[in-house]
């Protein structure tokens, strides 16, 4: 090629690529975010910056964008973030649902099946979200508990070698159809029943597909001693990043110890393991009352045989003995800690504690009432309670450090239904508002680090978690002035406020405050 050539070659280059970029400038956005401080989840601190997006995509991030849009908003100084995701939700039932309370809260992505407890078709579940409406995304952990209830029902015993290898195959299926890691529930039925070497065998074959170990681990009392050190052993056995889910000091006699707890983490990082925690910003936690007050050996089997051990003489005063001994173990010397969010059987006792009922039903509050109370209630059906339980300053401790999240523990629920536990409605919110904004324990944009970036590091979430080109636009406007939680544990049905817009997958749910009803929703799975 002579120099003539190659100039002219040259010159249609540069011509064609002109024409090329002034065609995409002359393209209007989906949406363009003007004036915005950005934080951008790194934990960096804010910076002034448009953002434009088109179709589900954030395509530049930089001051002074120009060019057509088809809706601009105008941030007027607000926080622009990416969208919080909650890494520890029980939403197995997202389709069936009102998710508002948690998008309210500007949670955008969920992660469910926590616990142990999951769906084991992992494939059908990810599926419905592109046949279904749901207003935010939705990643799903394989559980252990379900996974063993189906090779073994309700057993108190060690698997044999072939439901061990049942076991590890469903594990397997479920990772291979995009779950993002396994999940163990160690006190609840059956997973409470489960030896380490189970634990381990099943989280290998999850680490295979390079899944993360998520678990609500053993103890959260007395002996998280060693709940925390079988999670960083499990860990460590399979080569997983660990998630402790949770992560909390449960025990009025253990209060103060989470310097202890939290040095145990720690250490297992300068050793070179991955391991985070999640914590939800209240003293309280949530779960079944059978689950937190009864023995784990006397719910084996399922409810009918609960009951027939309640109905033999001998077992019952062992288990009376050991409930009121576990009671004394904590720290209390009754059960007004134990309040009942939803109670089936009679829900006039919605709200009301174990005390409280006792009195009102059995006209004393003795122990041996009130534990006789707690087993009526198990054989009606059991209910789901709430617990005051926790120390604030243990709360505060946690949430400094730099390698713990916020999750809620919460499903999509039903508006005004029961008197569940208000991190359902205020947990995201209630960090911005009272621990960042009111009490300074955090700086803002470390706290919405540990909401985006953060989470979706430790979960595989590649494109999200962060404001960058390329990035899918999961996007909150936040008023940082107002934002905060309006939920209480005696009124918790109520929404979170100061977030502006919501936006999912580049549309808008919530919209200047307004719920819009859109449902840009949809799967994800592990990449």
């Amino acid at each position: 090629m002579n120099r003539f050539t190659a100039f002219t070659a040259l010159c249609l280059f540069l011509f064609l690529s002109a024409c090329a970029n002034r065609n995409a400038a002359s393209k209007p956005y989906d949406l363009l975010i003007r004036n915005a401080r950005v934080v951008d989840g790194t934990g960096n601190p804010w910076f002034y910056a448009d953002v434009a997006v088109t179709g589900d995509r954030i395509v530049r991030v930089e001051r002074g964008i120009t060019g057509n849009a088809r809706q601009t908003v105008d941030a007027r100084n607000r926080i622009l973030a990416p969208g919080f995701i909650d890494v520890h939700a029980h939403a197995e039932n997202v389709y069936e649902n009102s998710s508002e309370r948690f998008v309210r809260m500007g949670v955008t992505t969920l992660v469910t099946g926590n616990c142990g407890s999951s769906v084991t078709a992992v494939d059908t579940f990810l599926n419905l979200a592109n046949n279904t409406p749901i207003a935010l995304n939705i990643a799903t952990l394989i559980g252990h508990n379900s996974v063993r209830r189906k090779v073994m029902g309700e057993d108190n015993r060690h698997p044999t070698a072939d439901e061990l290898r049942q076991m590890e195959a469903l594990v397997e299926k479920g990772m291979r159809d995009g779950a993002v890691g396994l999940s163990t529930g160690l006190i609840y039925v059956p997973g409470t029943y489960a030896k380490t070497d189970e634990v381990v065998a099943l989280a290998k074959a999850a680490a295979k597909y390079g899944g993360v170990y998520a678990s609500h681990i053993r103890s959260e009392e007395n002996k998280v001693y060693d709940a925390i050190r079988e999670a960083i052993q499990i860990g460590r056995e399979t080569g997983m990043p660990v998630e402790i889910s949770h992560f909390k000091v449960s025990s009025r006699t253990m209060w103060g110890n989470s310097d202890k707890t939290l040095e145990m983490v720690r250490e297992a990082r300068r050793n070179g393991l991955q391991v985070t925690v999640d914590q939800y910003a209240y003293t309280a936690s949530s779960t079944r009352l059978s689950s937190n007050l009864i023995p784990s050996w006397a719910l084996a089997g399922g409810l009918t045989e609960g009951k027939r051990r309640i109905a033999d003489p001998d077992t019952l005063r062992k288990l009376v003995a050991d409930m009121k001994d576990g009671l004394a173990e904590d720290g209390f010397t009754d059960y007004s800690f134990a309040v009942v969010a939803n109670y089936k059987a009679d829900t006039t006792l919605n709200g009301k504690s174990i005390l409280q009922i006792t009195q009102q039903l059995k006209g004393n509050s003795d122990p041996d009432s009130q534990v006789a109370q707690i087993l009526e209630m198990y054989q009606g059906g059991d209910a789901q309670m709430v617990y005051h339980k926790m120390d604030e300053p243990d709360v505060e401790r946690i949430m400094r450090e730099p390698f713990t999240m916020f999750a809620s523990d919460a499903g999509p629920g039903i508006y005004r239904s029961g008197v569940p536990h208000p991190r359902g409605y205020g947990n995201n919110a209630r960090v911005l508002g009272r621990y960042v904004r009111e009490k300074k324990i955090i700086a803002l944009e470390d706290a919405i680090r540990k909401m985006t970036s953060l989470p979706a590091q430790t979960f595989g979430l590649r494109d999200r978690g962060l404001i960058r080109e390329g990035f899918v636009a999961d996007l909150l406007l936040i008023d940082e002035t107002t934002v905060g939680d309006r939920a209480t544990f005696e009124e918790p049905h109520q929404y979170a406020v100061g977030f502006d817009y919501v936006i999912v997958n580049g549309r808008a749910v919530v919209a200047e405050g307004n719920w819009t009803g859109t449902m840009p929703g949809r799967a994800i799975r592990r990449k």
